[in-house]
């Protein structure tokens, strides 16, 4: 992973095909909740500019905003620390691929939930994440 450094801060940049870049990772989390930059602003606490300079690269989040970052997507912390740069990458033995929660709704119930009971689950899911986050 390659660190450049952008207004004092580092910002990363993609090397090799497997490392995933904050912005992509910020990105793939706000396409797959369905959310604008300034809704996932409000869920994690920061500022709406906050979240613009991570999307342009221009910054990265603190490891506090990771802490939340992770929090709020379910993805490892360490993981996260990773992509932002706080840690340096490791190697994994096992990949565990986790499929969306959408995609293991569809699988196991394909005859018992349409679209609109996926998304009221979501939305369930996420209103006892934001619970759990003011607590």
């Amino acid at each position: 992973m390659t660190l450049s450094v952008i207004q004092g801060r580092s910002a990363i940049s993609r090397t090799r095909q497997d490392e995933v870049t904050v912005v992509q990772f910020l990105e793939e989390l706000m396409r797959r909740r369905n959310h604008l930059p300034s809704q996932m602003a409000a869920n994690l606490g920061v500022s709406h500019p906050t979240v613009f300079k991570w999307l342009v690269g221009t910054y990265v989040p603190s490891t506090s905003s990771c802490r939340k970052l992770a929090e709020y997507s379910g993805v490892p912390l360490q993981e996260v620390l990773v992509m932002a740069g706080h840690l340096p990458q490791v190697e994994q033995t096992v990949p565990v691929e986790w499929p969306e929660f959408r995609e293991y709704a569809h699988r196991k119930y394909p005859n018992e939930l349409d679209e609109d009971l996926v998304e009221i689950i979501e939305e369930l899911i996420e209103r006892r994440r934001m619970r759990r986050q003011r607590q």
